[in-house]
Parts: structure tokens; sequence; C-alpha cells
């Protein structure tokens, strides 16, 4: 997931003794999360796609530093020689187990020194409408979910993790009328930029499945020839298929098999929704059957779900607070996310929410939905 950022306009802003207590509680999460970890379990690299954690807890400190401390407070920065290493753009995730970072030691000090002064700044300066205490807030909450992935990839996650449960909604398809809706988050409140502005869409009626693929679904797909039969993929997922011989990922085979099937790329998403008479639904879609008060999909929230639609901004698209957040990763190349995973925080995974990552990435805790046209019933 992308660092974050946002747009927002009049945002109900917290009390300082409720910030303070939010931040620490988001702390308190980052820690316990690498809490059984050791020093090189934080500093080695575990995949040439994500960073080493200790990347990560510096990075998340050297944030919280730049926006609560010198953009809202007007501060010098606590540690300007870190500035550039730990941004996300002058340093990008292919260099990172390459240079000298701080070691787990010192960046446990960063994190902590700068969440004293955090503390300081809120306690003498407010939170003005509360948008950059939100935006620190979240994006801490939103790495936890980044280092879990590396930690899954690595075999590190704690006990108990991944917490994916059995689906047990009705299975079978919802009916989702054609017509306009509103879509994107309101003027009001908390939201990334590429969320707004909110603006008023024309879906076709269309169905929509009431669950995601579940594991045992997944492997039927797999054994039944699912990574064999060429009219099922795209031409770029069957060339990335084939240069990287892939097959389902083990975690599909090992899990619960009634489980939401996850670690699924958008290549293998889209060829096992051919293959069964289906797609995916659009962002569109995806947004207008969740808002629904009845007949919504069911276990939202369990895994990520690729939708078809490449990344772009709404119409009349404002970038903030930095253009770097979301503007630079609209195009073609990017598929777009929705719903959230069993370990998203509910205060990211709001309904308006957009994540997005390459269709071949397959470290991202995602699954699948499918759709189809109504003709189809």
């Amino acid at each position: 997931m992308a660092t974050t950022a946002t747009a927002t306009h009049n945002a109900a802003a917290p009390s300082p003794l409720e910030a303070i207590a939010a931040l620490e509680e988001a702390r308190e999460g980052t820690l316990a999360l690498i809490a059984r970890l050791t020093g090189e379990d934080l500093e080695r690299v575990h995949s040439p796609i994500m960073s080493p954690l200790v990347w990560d807890l510096g990075h998340i400190a050297a944030y919280e530093d730049l926006w609560l401390a010198h953009r809202h407070a007007g501060l010098e920065l606590l540690r300007p020689d870190l500035a550039e290493l730990y941004d996300a753009f002058e340093t990008p995730r292919a260099v990172r187990g390459e240079i000298e970072t701080l070691g787990p030691a010192e960046a446990l000090d960063y994190l902590a020194a700068v969440r004293a002064r955090s503390g300081q700044v809120i306690e003498q300066h407010g939170l003005g409408d509360g948008t950059i205490f939100e935006m620190v807030l979240r994006h801490e909450l939103q790495h936890s979910e980044t280092m879990r992935q590396t930690m899954a990839i690595a075999g590190l996650l704690p006990p108990g993790e991944p917490a994916l449960t059995p689906l047990i909604a009705p299975g079978g398809w919802t009916e989702i009328p054609e017509g306009p809706f509103e879509m994107g988050a309101s003027p009001e409140g908390f939201a990334y930029d590429n969320e707004r502005p909110r603006h008023s869409v024309e879906v076709a009626a269309f169905q929509i499945a009431r669950h995601p693929v579940s594991n045992a679904s997944w492997m039927g797909f797999s054994e039944g020839g699912g990574y064999e039969r060429r009219e099922w993929w795209s031409d770029e997922g069957w060339a990335w298929k084939l240069q990287h011989d892939i097959t389902h990922h083990p975690q599909v085979a090992t899990g619960d098999p009634h489980a939401p099937v996850c670690h699924v790329s958008w290549f293998e998403a889209d060829a096992f929704a051919r293959a069964h008479g289906a797609r995916l639904p659009t962002e569109a879609e995806w947004e207008k059957a969740a808002r629904r008060e009845s007949g919504a999909p069911a276990a939202i929230g369990a895994v990520w779900e690729w939708t078809s639609s490449t990344f772009h901004g709404y119409p009349g698209f404002t970038a903030h607070p930095y253009r770097e957040y979301s503007e630079v990763f609209f195009g073609e190349d990017y598929r777009v996310l929705r719903g959230g995973s069993w370990a998203t925080h509910p205060r990211v995974a709001s309904l308006t929410f957009r994540n997005w990552d390459l269709p071949e990435r397959r470290q991202i805790f995602a699954g699948v939905r499918l759709a189809r046209d109504s003709e189809q019933a």
C-alpha cells in the first residue's frame, strides 16, 4: 500500500487527548507486531518488492515528524539527515535493503523521540481541522498492514494470523438494478484525495456474488487446468504466468477450504472469472453494490477485492496535499482494489477507500469477488 496522504474538507477534529490516545493505540499495535522478531528479522530483505521491516519503522517516524512537527507546527525536523532516506519516493523499495539505515534499536528510539515531540505539538498547537493528525494516524495503521505483507512472505506473522475465517453467508448472486448513484467520499470529513469529488455515475444492471471466492473454489480452478488453459488468460497475464511458472499460492492449499482465497493477483483473478463465465466488477459497480442498504456483498473486509478498473482520478480530481500520493500512479498500469482485508484497520477501510497495485502482485491480502451482466442470470 502506498504511503498516506489525504484530501479533506471540514474534518471534525478530535480533542488533543483523544488524538494522543489514538496515536498511542496505533503505536502499541506496531510494536506488538514486531515484538517477537529478532534484529535480523527486522533488517533482512524478505522480498525484492518489499522494504526491510526496520525501514518501515524509520519511515513511520519520519513521516510523523514531517507532517505533525514540521508542516503543522513549523518546527525543524528532528532528524533532517534522515529525511531523504525515509522518503518513499527518494528511496524506492528496490534500494532500501542495500543502503545504510537506522538499526532496530535506533529506529525504535527515533520512533519514541518523534512521538514524544508529537504529543507536545498537539498539546501546544492543537490539531487545526484534524486533517494532518488523521493522515499521520492512518499512515501508521496502513503500514502495519504493509509490514504484515512482508511478514507473511517471510513466515513471520504472529500466532493467529492470517485471520481468515470460513464464509458463512449464503452463496449465489445479488441483483443490482440499473441507475445512477453518487460515487466517492462526501465533502465532509476525512478522505483521501483520490476518493473525491463525489460524482454521479450511471451503472447498468448487473449481478455480484454475495461472497468472495473460497480456497476450495480456487483449488477446483487450479486442479481443473486453470493455470494451463490459455483461453482464460489475458495476453499479459499468460506471459507473466509463463515467465514466473505461476500456479496457485501455497496458502490456498493449506488454508481453510471455506475461507476466502487470498494472495491472488489481478491476472489470476481475471482468469478465474473468465473460466467461470463471469468477470471482475468495475469499481463503480463494487461501490454501488456495497452502498445498498440490503443485498450488499457479504464478508467485505476479509480480503481486498480486485476490480476491473484501472486507477484514475475522478472527474474534477485535485491532488492534495501533494501529487505523489495518488496522481503519479494514475494510468493503465495499476488496478483498483476495494473493501479492505483482515489486516486493514477499520479506520482505514471505508466504503470509498481506493487501494491499488500492479496486476502481477500477490503479496497483498487480495482475493476476488465475481460479477456478471444481468442477462447472464
